[in-house]
């Protein structure tokens, strides 16, 4: 077949011709389009086509015909379609397969994300997740030495240049202490040069009696013969040993002149000398020069015979004309009972209607040979659990205990054990009176069998029934339990002794290195002596004497930042027009800048919330018009020995943990107080104001924060003593201030920067804290033992001089055992004294002695 012409192929396409508007087209006789076709892959014979024709109707349009303007305006569309080939789009259902699989890729992706946020959360709240926060500024300060000074480097107190906190005017050491120690090593010289002991007793700044006319003499046997040894001090401090940074001696009267060594603070109770002469067969290692001093006075007490509950009784009825009568219940308490075969006359009834301090008026004088004394009593209550690890050094501490506040008192204090039973499913002791006293002596030391009580959460929770739980710390730790309801226990003991007229809640984990009964009453009458006015703003700051100055500048300082506020991070926009308040429900945060102290009772905001308010102090004038002078003599309800801060607004983790108040609407939480670790004196008629308002009320709080907000709502005296505190750094003291005191208005707490609560961390290194590394570390090695693999006998004995004595780890060492000033430790736990001969060997080898006739 011939090619056609031009002509002839272009005839071949479709020719309109003088088309109208009013006329439609004619059906195209090409193929028909769909939407679609554009994507379709086109030859390249069609696109010659459409190219010629294209050509051919542009030449033939004419500027009359519209039909022809339409033609040509289309064909000029057609021709710029692309010439170029397209890759073929894939099948529908194909896509659909891949966007389902798309979506339900993204579906799990997002799933995966939400369940691991909530892993992460879950362990966050279960604190199993190091956080990856850069290091606090404070482990940067170098580590202090001097605090593990010996006794060979004694100076006296005046002549001593503390290591810290540094004046500016001081001199820096001059030669190491350790190499003046070796010198005297050396030369031969060195027993010359350690001085004597001294009886505590005999220390002018001491508060023991010191005429016999004051107490009758109170003694470890029935017969009168065996004296408690007294603890031995030595004059001076270890060269360079640094000052306390936090609260002061001076306030106190506390002897800041003297510190004790181990053998001198724990030899009277059994350390340092073997079991078969009742000792506990520990210290008998490192440098022990000088210890025979502590048995010159008094001889070696056989300790594991005496029964401590007979001891205190004794001493309470010689004494028992000093204090006021009795108060005799007619079911006698369980545990420890001071006034079991107490002689008539010191004896008088007990009503039920009477709960407080006061005698009852109807009662009859009791007739005495001698003139009877109105002294208050005061039981310690030492807390402790049935599966607690005794040992040699818990053993000596109790002792201590008893001895220096029970016997050198006069029977002034008396101490229990008050301990729980963690299992009472198993050991049924509220249902057998045999098992009640099997459990105690299963579990505590034969000489502390008469002196403890027991309590479990079950006879709490059948005690205060109905409180509502927040379950604030997940439902592994319920309101009635011991981590959050232990305040209920001392509750119900102050309700079954009412021969007390104030009880100091003690823990198993504090030690003191100088006596108990000096450090005691002292804090008790400085509390005694306090104004109220201030007081409770006092009480939320940290004392800080080389920043505060004396104690009158620190009170104030205290009313200034109160009455007229501080700026920090919390109120900078308070008073910046439509600042948000929100968050903060007490009225005392409403305020921009400055607050109202309290003065008088402060109660919940919705009245229903009150209970027996009508007892409550009355401030005697207006605040403005006191002068110091409510509040002086009269006795604190609650003395603490850690600051009373405002939780409200802080990162504190308990700080909500307040039950049976209304909080609906604009009431929210009710006003309130706490302070960390729990150790303080409470009255008899704060505790049973706390066991009524819990039992009655449903109102509770978490143990730390209940008594100081009880006595918040009702007015009574509370009072924070700022006992000598010491740090294991070299901080900077006007930071350390910012840092403890960077709260609401220059306190402790009320704002989310306060130290309590995500920076608590920072008291680790203070010798007082819930979680302080730093005091169990100095008392191990106070003890002789090693810690941190630094310390122990070698370190004591024999200086190296290979060392450059600039840290703790490179301290050269041989100045001799460890001497402390007076100083709170806490919390000291499972110190293990190496035994020299169990108690086992010692009854073996005896046995043989008998059965040996050559010995």
């Amino acid at each position: 077949m011939g090619l056609l012409s031009r002509e002839a192929r272009r005839h071949k396409l479709p020719l309109y011709k003088g088309i109208a508007f009013s006329r439609p087209h004619p059906p195209s006789p090409t193929k028909e389009r769909y939407s679609d076709d554009e994507y379709s892959t086109c030859s390249d014979s069609d696109s010659e086509i459409l190219s010629a024709s294209s050509s051919r109707n542009s030449r033939k349009s004419s500027s009359s015909s519209s039909a022809g303007l339409m033609q040509s305006k289309k064909n000029v569309f057609a021709s710029r379609r692309p010439t170029r080939r397209y890759l073929c789009r894939l099948p529908n259902k194909v896509v659909r397969w891949l966007c389902i699989g798309m979506m339900t890729v993204i579906v799990v992706f997002i799933m995966t994300l939400i369940r691991a946020s909530q892993l992460e959360n879950r362990r966050v709240a279960e604190g199993k997740v190091d956080k990856a926060a850069p290091p606090p500024p404070w482990e940067s300060f170098e580590f202090l030495t001097r605090y593990y000074g010996g006794i060979r480097t004694l100076v006296p107190f005046a002549d001593n240049i503390p290591q810290y906190p540094k004046v500016e005017d001081d001199k820096p050491h001059t030669s190491s202490a350790s190499e003046l120690a070796s010198s005297k090593r050396e030369s031969g010289d060195e027993k010359h040069n350690l001085p004597k002991s001294n009886a505590f007793g005999d220390h002018p700044g001491s508060a023991l009696p010191r005429s016999k006319d004051l107490i009758s003499e109170c003694f470890v046997d029935e017969e009168k013969t065996v004296r408690v040894p007294p603890i031995r001090y030595y004059n001076g401090r270890p060269s360079g040993f640094p000052d306390n940074v936090v609260g002061s001696y001076e306030l106190f009267s506390l002897p800041e002149d003297i510190c004790f060594e181990r053998f001198g603070r724990y030899g009277p109770y059994g350390y340092g000398y073997p079991i078969p002469s009742g000792g506990m067969g520990v210290g008998e290692h490192g440098d022990t020069e000088g210890s025979e001093q502590v048995w010159q006075s008094a001889k070696q007490v056989d300790w594991p015979k005496v029964d401590w509950a007979s001891v205190q009784q004794r001493c309470y009825q010689a004494n028992a004309n000093r204090f006021k009568p009795l108060k005799l219940r007619g079911n006698p308490p369980r545990g420890f009972y001071i006034g079991e075969n107490t002689k008539q006359s010191n004896l008088v009834a007990w009503s039920e209607t009477n709960w407080t301090s006061t005698p009852s008026s109807k009662s009859a004088p009791p007739v005495t040979e001698k003139p009877r004394g109105d002294l208050p009593r005061t039981a310690v209550v030492v807390r402790c659990w049935d599966e607690f690890k005794w040992n040699e050094e818990s053993v000596m501490h109790l002792r201590a205990l008893i001895s220096e506040l029970s016997l050198a008192s006069g029977g002034r204090y008396d101490v229990h054990l008050l301990v729980q039973v963690k299992n009472d499913a198993a050991h049924p002791v509220w249902a057998d009176d045999d098992t009640y006293r099997a459990r105690i002596e299963q579990t505590i030391p034969a000489e502390f069998n008469n002196i403890t009580t027991l309590w479990s959460e079950t006879q709490m929770l059948a005690v205060y029934q109905g409180i509502h739980d927040l379950w604030t710390r997940g439902p592994g730790l319920p309101v009635h339990g011991v981590f959050r309801g232990l305040q209920m226990a001392m509750q119900h003991f102050a309700y079954n002794h009412h021969e007390y007229d104030y009880f100091w809640q003690w823990e198993m984990d504090i030690r003191y290195t100088g006596h108990y009964y000096d450090l005691l009453t002292k804090m008790e009458n400085w509390a005694k002596q306090q104004p109220r006015k201030g007081l409770w703003e006092r009480n939320a700051r940290f004392y800080v004497p080389d920043v505060h100055g004396s104690w009158e500048d620190f009170k104030q300082m205290a009313r200034v930042q109160t009455e007229h506020g501080t700026l920090t991070a919390d109120n900078i926009w308070d008073k910046v027009p439509g600042a948000s308040t929100k968050g903060n429900q007490d009225p005392q945060h409403q305020k921009a800048l400055g607050e109202e102290s309290v003065w008088g009772p402060r109660r919940p905001v919705e009245q229903a919330d009150w209970f027996e308010s009508d007892r409550d102090p009355q401030p005697p004038t207006s605040y403005e018009r006191d002068k110091y002078k409510w509040g002086v003599g009269e006795e604190a309800e609650l003395l603490t020995m850690s600051p009373i801060f405002d939780p409200q607004g802080t990162t504190w983790n308990v700080a909500d943990d307040i039950t049976g108040y209304n909080e609906t609407g604009t009431n929210g939480k009710p006003p309130r107080r706490a302070h960390i670790i729990s150790a303080a004196r409470m009255s008899r008629r704060l505790l049973l104001q706390m066991h009524r308002e819990t039992a009655f009320k449903k109102h509770h709080a978490f143990p730390e924060m209940w008594p100081a907000t009880v006595a918040l709502h009702h007015g009574y005296k509370a009072v924070y003593a700022p006992h000598p505190v010491f740090v294991d750094r070299e901080w900077p003291v006007e930071y350390m201030t910012r840092v403890l005191n960077n709260g609401r208005n220059g306190a402790s707490g009320g704002s989310r920067a306060s130290v309590f609560g995500d920076r608590e961390h920072n008291m680790r290194g203070m010798t007082w804290f819930y979680n302080s590394g730093f005091s169990g570390n100095l008392y191990r090695r106070w003890l002789g033992l090693r810690s941190n693999n630094d310390g122990g006998e070698e370190f004591e004995l024999t200086p190296d001089m290979s060392k450059n004595d600039t840290t703790v780890n490179t301290m050269r060492g041989g100045e001799g055992r460890m001497c402390l000033p007076p100083m709170l430790l806490h919390p000291i736990k499972d110190v293990d004294l190496p035994v020299v001969q169990s108690v086992s060997d010692a009854t073996h080898n005896e046995n043989d002695a008998a059965l040996d006739p050559s010995s």
